[in-house]
């Protein structure tokens, strides 16, 4: 039954790729040649996920990690934060485009699949309630829900909540956005798990994951991992 729904509904509404609209491959609303031409982050830092060159070693940290190292223990972050990838972002994030959202959660369950140890839940980044409001709907939730799905780990939306509505932070600094998001989420009620993935869009200082892993981790989460489709 499964299997002709899936049929009836390709039929109906065949994949077409969100970037350069030809038809999608494999059921994806996304070619061939434009899957090719993504900036998957091959080689980044195991702790902070940030991309480096294709020349050094893929599983250690970065020399900032080792210096300071973040309150989460490691990021698997798809793709690098540029063309066309940014664009998928943003085209979910800024104009409401569902489909964004479950072509990049897709691409990065697949990715993630090979994972051995994967979390007991994920949880999304929650947005303020007055962001939430205005957008409608949180990005990262969206993102995840076909991670959820596809690797059959549950979704918690409920254990944390952003209490300070703060600045957007792509205007402020790296400096400043550490400051800005001080104290910005609370634990509603922790999650009775030891292992959690936080889920995010974008990952650009690290500067709101590590707050919300600092967080979790007063709370008593023993493992923090980070998902995000895109590292800057």
């Amino acid at each position: 039954m499964n299997n002709w729904s899936a049929i009836i509904q390709d039929c109906l509404y065949p994949p077409t790729c969100l970037l350069c609209g030809d038809p999608g491959s494999g059921q994806l609303d996304l070619c061939t040649a434009c899957a090719d031409a993504l900036p998957y982050n091959t080689h980044a830092c195991r702790r902070c996920g940030i991309p480096w060159n294709s020349g050094a070693p893929v599983d250690r940290a970065c020399g900032q990690c080792q210096k300071h190292p973040p309150n989460y223990d490691r990021t698997q972050a798809l793709l690098v934060y540029q063309n066309p990838a940014s664009y998928l972002i943003r085209a979910l994030k800024f104009n409401a485009r569902y489909p964004c959202a479950r072509l990049l959660g897709t691409l990065m369950a697949e990715k993630l699949s090979a994972i051995s140890d994967k979390p007991e839940q994920i949880i999304p980044v929650p947005l303020h309630a007055q962001r939430y409001h205005r957008r409608g709907f949180n990005q990262a939730i969206e993102i995840a829900r076909p991670i959820a799905r596809m690797l059959d780990i549950p979704l918690n939306l409920t254990c944390c909540r952003r209490t300070r509505n703060t600045a957007p932070q792509a205007q402020l600094s790296a400096k400043e956005r550490k400051s800005n998001l001080k104290n910005a989420f609370s634990i509603v009620k922790a999650p009775a798990v030891n292992h959690v993935a936080l889920l995010d869009d974008v990952v650009t200082t690290g500067s709101t994951v590590d707050e919300l892993a600092r967080a979790l981790r007063k709370a008593g989460i023993e493992r923090i991992d980070v998902w995000a489709c895109a590292r800057a």
